[in-house]
């Protein structure tokens, strides 16, 4: 009797064995097979907390695997006890699971991409996820008053006006705000302050100034060659006590109050705001945008040049000038009759 149960049993691990390998065999067969009919692309949330079985009855729900049972089998096997990880995932159909399976045990989220100009300000960087219908989570206005992020820095920053780089940026769905916006100051960092440290030290200026002085210049021309000649403009300047004249630092002020309508006026000029550097010497309090790299560069290294006036041609580009009365005839020939009043 007892040598009959020991065969039996030999018998039985042996059958079990064989199952093992033929489900084993099935499930690889089944991982490296594409699946899919036709070419298309398919967007799945996966949500935190949830197992490699129900993932795998969603995957099979949403038309991207054949099988739950041998996706999961496939998991088990081969996988576990790897995490799949939750988040947002875009494939590609015909697929195979194998690849679908690899893709969520690394994480490899859909990332969706925003495109930040230079010269927004922190409020209009908003305005433009709103437009963009950015799937963020959390308020970007109220992540940007954390100062904490550049204290070390600019212990005087008021928000982080300035400091959030201009640049294509790719974030995964619900990312927080406050992500978002490290991310951007992390990014000013990387591409400018790390690299220009000594020379910052060696400017005469706080850190704090250079972008000051890069969001006047951002502001003023969109023409990289022009950026070191502005900057000189501003430079020379201030060395000489002038007021700086700077329209945009009016536009900045008539925001602040939810006043600008998209013109200056001659009246505006008066404006009692310490942004204002038609009444006010020296560089405004603030940033009054977040500048791009060839502004900042530009903010630190100004053209050796004399000039202390400019005026725009109309056509995005400026007539430079050192004298009052070279400026005059400029104003006279390309602003008098549609802008009146002198920078």
């Amino acid at each position: 009797m007892l040598g009959f149960l020991n065969k039996l049993f030999k018998s039985a691990i042996i059958l079990l064995l064989i199952i093992i390998l033929c489900l084993t065999f099935y499930v690889s067969i089944f991982l490296d097979s594409p699946f899919g009919s036709k070419r298309e692309k398919v967007v799945t949330l996966i949500k935190k907390g949830a197992s490699p079985k129900k993932i795998a009855s969603q995957l099979k729900e949403e038309g991207l695997i054949k099988s739950a049972f041998a996706f999961h089998g496939g998991y088990a096997i081969f996988y576990s006890p790897a995490y799949l990880k939750a988040g947002e995932y875009e494939f590609h159909l015909p697929a195979k699971p194998r690849k679908i399976l690899n893709d969520l045990i690394k994480g490899n989220i859909l990332l969706h991409l925003i495109t930040i100009p230079e010269g927004l300000t922190f409020k209009e960087i908003e305005a433009l996820l709103i437009e963009k219908k950015y799937p963020y989570q959390g308020s970007f206005e109220e992540a940007c008053q954390k100062t904490e992020l550049i204290a070390d820095l600019d212990p005087e920053a008021r928000n982080l006006e300035g400091y959030l780089f201009p640049e294509t940026y790719h974030f995964p769905r619900e990312i927080k705000a406050e992500e978002m916006v490290k991310s951007m100051v992390d990014q000013f960092k990387k591409s400018f302050l790390e690299k220009e440290v000594d020379s910052i030290k060696n400017s005469g200026f706080k850190l704090r100034d250079i972008v000051i002085l890069a969001s006047l210049i951002e502001k003023e021309t969109a023409v990289p060659e022009e950026k070191p000649l502005v900057s000189a403009v501003f430079h020379n300047r201030l060395k000489l006590g002038m007021k700086l004249d700077c329209d945009p630092t009016i536009i900045y002020a008539l925001k602040l109050e939810n006043r600008y309508d998209g013109n200056i006026r001659s009246r505006d000029k008066n404006l009692n705001s310490p942004y204002n550097t038609y009444l006010y010497r020296g560089l405004p309090p603030g940033p009054i945008c977040n500048p791009g790299k060839d502004s900042l560069l530009a903010a630190l290294r100004p053209a050796s040049v004399d000039y202390l006036y400019f005026v725009a041609r109309n056509d995005g580009t400026h007539v430079f000038n050192k004298s009052f009365e070279e400026h005059l005839k400029a104003v006279r020939k390309f602003q008098l009759k549609s802008r009146p009043g002198l920078r």
